[in-house]
């Protein structure tokens, strides 16, 4: 009995509660509430591309439309190879081909709000990449019309995840409340973490453990992710996210070069 009342009080600490702190901030401040007119232009994150020559790679997230930004983010990508004239943005969305080039602005706000930038990557650094991510996209498996699902996926995040399997260097984690990050997208249950760190054990994209060096420890429910990370302190709790150190000062030190060039 003593065990059952430990479980669902953890339950309720690192699930329900940070559940509701989120709808909570959601309904007190109704950002994204009104979908229809919410700015979607460019948060200023991206140096002009016409005048950038060095190629550049960005993963972005956001929270995701309306009352499903308190569960879960949105994110994205960006490619730029080396003197490119434009960004080529990819999106994963429930709405006509799934995987959708350039139907936003490349750094644009996910309406209304601004993304944060998750991995970013400059120059030669970039250049090493890109093949081998647009090689990823090309040949995703969900990208038909009718493959994609919200929850538990594949999903935005699905599809993101599953791209940058494709570069385990970079060592990548998606925000833990990036719901359908965890979707088996190669058919695996049982698979390697994105760094290549750890294992993630997945139950359809339902239930699920990951434990890595990188990613932390991370305890799936429904989608909903609690955990640690041990490498750069930090505690992630269902639709709030992370609270601690940085995954790693690079992206950001790469997004405020590339925002003062503008």
């Amino acid at each position: 009995m003593l065990v059952v009342k430990i479980v669902l009080f953890l339950f309720v600490l690192f699930y329900v509660a940070p559940l509701g702190m989120s709808a909570l901030v959601y309904r007190l401040t109704g950002i994204g509430a009104d979908w229809r007119t919410a700015d979607r232009s460019s948060a200023g994150l991206l140096p002009p591309a016409s005048s950038h020559p060095e190629a550049v790679v960005r993963v972005f997230a956001a929270p995701t439309v309306r009352w499903r930004g308190i569960f879960a983010v949105h994110c994205w990508m960006v490619l730029k190879p080396e003197g490119a004239s434009s960004y080529s943005r990819y999106d994963y969305t429930a709405w006509g081909e799934p995987i959708r080039l350039n139907s936003f602005e490349a750094d644009g706000r996910w309406f209304g709000r601004v993304p944060e930038v998750v991995f970013a990557a400059d120059g030669d650094a970039a250049s090493g990449l890109i093949p081998r991510l647009q090689a990823r996209i090309d040949a995703y498996a969900f990208r038909n019309r009718g493959d994609y699902r919200a929850w538990p996926g594949p999903n935005s995040n699905t599809f993101v995840a599953a791209v940058l399997d494709a570069i385990p260097e970079a060592k990548i984690a998606l925000p833990p409340n990036a719901i359908g990050k965890d979707y088996p997208y190669d058919g695996r249950w049982l698979r390697p973490t994105p760094s290549r760190t750890g294992l993630v054990l997945t139950l359809g994209g339902y239930a699920g453990v990951t434990v890595g060096w990188v990613e932390g420890l991370e305890i799936s429910l429904l989608g909903a992710v609690a955990g640690v990370d041990v490498r750069r302190p930090a505690l992630k709790l269902p639709g709030l996210g992370r609270f601690g150190l940085p995954e790693s000062g690079e992206p950001h030190m790469a997004a405020s070069r590339a925002a003062a060039r503008l």
